[in-house]
């Protein structure tokens, strides 16, 4: 994101005049969430006033997302929980739909995501990674390298629903890496893994709204200027 992230999480980078964090808050409350948590640790000062839950990594510079995740283990265990990603933007639909799943695992994707790649990266495949469902709608493959389009059911959004036996789950995989492994796994890795333990099913839940991640200032030029912000 270059100099857009010297003095701000990516979180706080706006679209549509309105920072990522508060279009998710708003989507999450809209489609009925009034529990709302974030792990915080880059700038955690500026991400206040909002009145969130706030749980700490303090080696968010060291670790990646999952090991940020497992800071909110005491809310995973306890009930369903839907998790997104920061740095995506959804509509209260997205939402709605993870929260009548139920499958013990849940995962968004946006089954005409070409057209969104392209207008991103010009070649859809340059960025893209496997998601490959089976006849049940089940992911049977997620976060390769595709040879070619065919191996793209959908684009993984990052917005999910763990229950705690999947959490459960996704702890047992990460006792049985080193240190190092767990601070570098990232969700899609993680999912692959649950995958293929066979143990329980990945749920994909087709998502058809509005939606986009910033990853690069292009992205946040592109989505400035697409119509309805």
């Amino acid at each position: 994101m270059k100099h857009h992230t010297d003095t701000r999480p990516k979180c706080l980078l706006e679209v549509g005049g309105k920072a990522l964090l508060d279009h998710q808050i708003e989507s999450l409350k809209v489609a009925g969430i009034d529990e709302i948590a974030i792990v915080v640790g880059y700038r955690r000062e500026l991400l206040g006033g909002r009145a969130l839950v706030e749980f700490l990594n303090p080696r968010w510079s060291e670790t990646n997302m999952v090991s940020s995740l497992e800071c909110a283990d005491d809310w995973l265990v306890e009930g369903p929980c839907i998790v997104s990603y920061s740095d995506i933007f959804y509509e209260p639909s997205g939402v709605r739909r993870l929260m009548e799943s139920t499958a013990t695992l849940a995962v968004s994707h946006d089954p005409n995501w070409k057209d969104l790649w392209e207008k991103r990266f010009g070649d859809p495949l340059l960025d893209a990674e496997t998601f490959q469902l089976n006849e049940k709608g089940e992911i049977i493959e997620i976060g390769g390298k595709p040879k070619d389009l065919s191996e793209i059911q959908g684009q993984y959004m990052g917005l999910l629903r763990f229950t705690p036996h999947a959490w459960d789950e996704v702890k047992n995989i990460r006792n049985s890496l080193t240190p190092d492994q767990k601070d570098k796994m990232h969700m899609t890795g993680t999912l692959q893994l649950i995958i293929e333990s066979g143990k329980i099913p990945v749920s994909a839940v087709e998502y058809l709204g509005r939606w986009g991640e910033l990853d690069s200032e292009d992205d946040l030029l592109l989505f400035q200027d697409e119509a309805g912000f």
